[in-house]
């Protein structure tokens, strides 16, 4: 015990340093969306709603293939660790030709959406907007999964500010872009939602290109190695690095699956429960990206130290990034419970949107420690390899348990959107503590 306090206290501060800016950068994604949600606005309901439909849609196609290339973490960070600056590069080129592959297949099917939307009967005021719009997001769609391969590259050899760097002013490029192609500024035609999405798209060119930029200068600074490798593509290792990728993929899909069917419950209720269910969402989602942040250092951090054979380093780096996640989840869920309606408050003024927005915020208070705990645990197996155990974590803890239990809640016995929210609760109490358990015996091996 005295050895893993003074492990803690030397790891702590790397730890930080390393997650701070990826939280920051976790943050930039989700403020994207708000900006585009609100530059939206002024063009009418149906456009807004398409592009809620629009993103909706797009994130979990783009997520399960972005999921994929989330095993780099695990393989650059051992071979930095290893000091196997080689392989790492190898890693990165495998990375490069996956996401290549990927692109034309996450294209096709995300273009598939619209026939299948219009064979659905979707509102045509909406798919008038949604069909452009969807079409426009396609442009970014190669360009997201190049900067997922160099950002997953590079802060697994710690070069991390140029990823909060790329986050923070894409999304300057964006609200630019919307000014000027959805409304017709600075000389350009008005688009309405369709620049919105060549906008969005746009931006992610920009992070691709900035970690590109990146990448290229941290080679200058090594002699050039990157040149001096085979980038033909070596098929065992695509598989390799796609194998390790499928689970953590799979359980991002699981995960945003849930919550899309939770809110096709909370559409079948009253509008207002529906409205106070999307300020929830969208708020826990806000605070989610810390931890999701902390988890990326936590991967890293434990991978690198697999790579040293530091068994002790990698108990450290675990906990303490489980500590940082505690320390901050708890803290929002203090503010969920004590401060509710402030918070829904920012979003509208409407009093009964307020008050049932108000009563899932206390609810969501319960598993804010919880959720931070599971995503970082997440990360830190996964520096270890183990990306099939939260896939499973996840699959019981929502589908087997939070999933029928909101439905039960909210429908048979009639709590409504608070039975949707108390189900989710114990969905992430579950996961959350049963994957600290699952490191604390993965730790416990290890020695």
């Amino acid at each position: 015990m005295a050895h893993l306090v003074s492990d803690l206290k030397r790891e702590f501060r790397p730890m930080l340093h390393l997650a701070a800016p990826l939280a920051l950068a976790e943050l930039g994604w989700i403020a994207m969306g708000a900006v585009d949600t609100v530059m939206a606005g002024p063009l009418g309901p149906a456009a807004l709603g398409a592009g809620s439909l629009g993103a909706t849609l797009f994130y979990p196609i783009a997520i399960g293939g972005t999921g994929l290339l989330l095993g780099m973490d695990t393989l650059v960070a051992r071979s930095f660790g290893g000091d196997d600056q080689l392989e790492c590069r190898r890693t990165l080129v495998s990375g490069f030709w996956l996401a290549t592959a990927l692109a034309p297949v996450l294209m096709i099917a995300l273009w598939a959406l619209i026939p299948l939307l219009e064979a659905l009967g979707t509102n045509p005021a909406v798919l008038a907007h949604f069909e452009p719009y969807l079409k426009a997001l396609l442009w970014g769609v190669a360009p997201l999964l190049y900067y997922t391969a160099f950002r997953r590259y590079l802060q697994a050899v710690n070069v991390v500010k140029p990823v909060t760097f790329a986050f923070v002013s894409a999304n300057l490029v964006n609200v630019a872009g919307n000014y000027a192609l959805m409304y017709g500024h600075w000389g350009f035609a008005a688009m309405g939602l369709k620049g919105s999405g060549y906008s969005t798209s746009a931006a992610r060119l920009y992070m691709a290109a900035v970690l590109l930029g990146a990448v290229i200068w941290n080679e200058r600074k090594t002699g050039n190695p990157l040149l001096r490798i085979s980038w033909r593509p070596h098929l065992d290792r695509l598989r390799g690095l796609a194998a390790l990728g499928f689970p953590a993929a799979l359980q991002m899909l699981l995960e945003g699956a849930v919550f899309g069917i939770v809110t096709v419950f909370a559409a079948r209720l009253d509008a207002v429960s529906l409205a106070a269910h999307g300020v929830a969402i969208n708020v826990t989602s806000t605070t989610y990206m810390v931890p999701l942040g902390i988890s990326s250092a936590a991967a890293v951090r434990v991978g690198q130290a697999a790579g040293r054979g530091d068994s002790r380093g990698i108990a450290a780096s675990g906990w303490s990034a489980l500590m940082l996640a505690a320390l901050f989840m708890g803290g929002a869920g203090c503010a969920l419970w004590a401060v509710p309606n402030w918070i829904v408050g920012i979003y509208t003024r409407d009093t009964a949107v307020i008050t049932a927005g108000a009563a899932l915020l206390r609810i969501a208070a319960f598993f804010q420690l919880f959720d931070g705990l599971q995503v970082v645990a997440t990360g830190a197996l996964r520096g270890v390899g183990d990306t099939r155990t939260p896939m499973l974590a996840h699959f019981g803890g929502y589908w087997a348990a939070g999933l029928p239990i909101a439905y039960i809640l909210c429908f048979p016995l009639g709590w409504g959107a608070r039975g949707i929210w108390a189900g989710l609760s114990a969905a992430l109490i579950l996961i959350g503590s049963a994957l600290v358990a699952c490191w604390a015996s993965k730790v416990k091996r290890l020695k």
